[in-house]
């Protein structure tokens, strides 16, 4: 399936695109779009993380939310990292240190990484770490 978002991303739109090849889409494909492309006229693929779409923010929200709701991901690792997105992609006071953090990486990445393909690339084993952490974190009580 091809997953359609905006360009240039960022923690959402790497988070998401991580849930997606490992949790929902192994055989996934993206297709970065210019920022101001009407998510209407996208025939071909999924739009995520868009004004308006069904996976895209709503409310206090951010699209790893709606990820996690519409594919009813109830692991509680993933729970831990969901946490942490929103908390680094949407305005929250007082975000806990890893939401900070992530929010600091993944502006760092964007800046080293020629693309988004590429961004995604280097990001998804930080994503693959978090996710191991949190799950061990949670077998070992």
């Amino acid at each position: 399936m091809k997953w359609v978002t905006r360009e240039h991303v960022h923690v959402d739109r790497v988070a998401c695109p991580w849930l997606i090849k490992r949790f929902i889409d192994p055989d996934a494909e993206f297709v970065f779009v210019p920022r101001d492309t009407d998510p209407s006229t996208i025939k071909d693929g999924i739009p995520f993380d868009f004004k308006g779409v069904e996976l895209g923010h709503h409310g206090d929200k951010c699209s790893f939310d709606a990820f996690m709701e519409k594919y009813k991901l109830d692991d509680p690792a993933l729970k831990n990292i969901q946490q942490i997105v929103r908390e680094a992609d949407t305005h929250v006071e007082n975000p806990s240190p890893l939401a900070v953090a992530l929010k600091i990486l993944a502006k760092g990445y964007r800046l080293m990484c020629k693309d988004d393909y590429e961004t995604l690339e280097k990001e998804f084993p930080m994503y693959d770490a978090l996710y191991a952490y949190f799950k061990h974190q949670l077998e070992e009580g």
